[in-house]
This record gives structure tokens, C-alpha cells and sequence, in this order.
């Protein structure tokens, strides 16, 4: 199954990439690289007799592949051609994810409304707030307190 995943993804990655690059990955599966899209694809084998696994991702800064964005089970038996199209549509769906400006999408790794500088690691916080301890948190800080007065309290009445 690996050299039938190796031979077919050779032909694949011809049809679909100018550029690209083929390797075996150690669970048997096939991977091809497109560095000039920042895409690759995997074809990996399934449970199922002459079907194959196709996983779509991108390629992050760097040369480190994001995980997986989309997948779907072809049968190999379908040829070639119907495995490129389904590759081909998992790669739109998958820029269509994150196209910037597309409605209905987040950009990935951030929630949807996140206003946050992207270099800050934090979450914008709403004007005219501090870094003030909230009132939920005084509350919590309240009862832990408490608890511990009352330990101290009942071990020192007792012993």
C-alpha cells in the first residue's frame, strides 16, 4: 500500500504543483509539499481496503507545517483525476479559511472579534480598565481566606 500511496502522490503532486516535494512519513503515509503555495497535502492509508486518507494543511514560517485544516477518505480505485479535484477542493475550502476579509471566517488561532495586537500575546481589555483585581477575584480571595481562618480556628480550639 505505502508504494502504491508513493507512485499514486507522485502523480498527484505533478498535477497540482509545478514545485513540490514527496516524502514518506513514518506511519506509511505519502506527503507532498508545495513551499510556493505554503500547502501540503497527505495521503495516508485508512482502514478500509483501496481508500486513502487525504489531509490538507499549511506550511507556517519557517518550513513548519500547521495541522491538519481539512481531510476527506477517496478511494484509490477512483484514478488519479478525482483524486486531484477532491485535493483541489480541499486546498480552496482550506484558503478560503483563511483568506483575510472573508465573511463569517476568523483568522486562524484567533476568536472571531479579537482586536488584540498580534505581537502583544494579550487580549485587548475594555477602556477605562486596569489592571485592577476584579470583584469575582476579591470575592474568591475572600472565601480562600475565610476557609483558612476557619482551619486555623477549629485546630486551635481543638488541640
Amino acid at each position: 500500500m505505502s508504494a502504491q500511496l508513493r507512485d499514486i502522490a507522485g502523480e498527484l503532486a505533478k498535477l497540482l504543483w509545478r514545485e513540490h516535494t514527496v516524502y514518506r512519513e513514518r506511519s506509511g503515509g505519502v506527503v507532498i509539499r508545495g513551499e510556493h503555495v505554503r500547502r501540503w497535502i497527505s495521503l495516508a492509508p485508512t482502514g478500509g481496503r483501496d481508500e486513502t486518507l487525504v489531509r490538507v494543511g499549511r506550511i507556517l514560517d519557517g518550513g513548519t507545517t500547521a495541522p491538519a485544516r481539512l481531510e476527506a477518505v477517496v478511494p484509490l480505485s477512483a484514478g488519479t483525476n478525482v483524486l486531484a479535484a477532491t485535493c483541489r477542493r480541499l486546498l480552496a475550502e482550506a484558503a478560503a479559511d483563511v483568506a483575510p476579509g472573508a465573511p463569517g471566517r476568523a483568522a486562524p488561532g484567533r476568536p472571531k472579534g479579537s482586536k488584540g495586537s498580534k505581537g502583544s500575546g494579550r487580549a485587548a481589555r475594555p477602556k477605562g480598565s486596569g489592571k485592577h483585581t476584579s470583584f469575582s477575584s476579591w470575592v474568591i480571595l475572600v472565601c480562600v481566606a475565610g476557609v483558612i481562618a476557619l482551619y486555623v480556628y477549629t485546630t486551635a480550639t481543638r488541640g
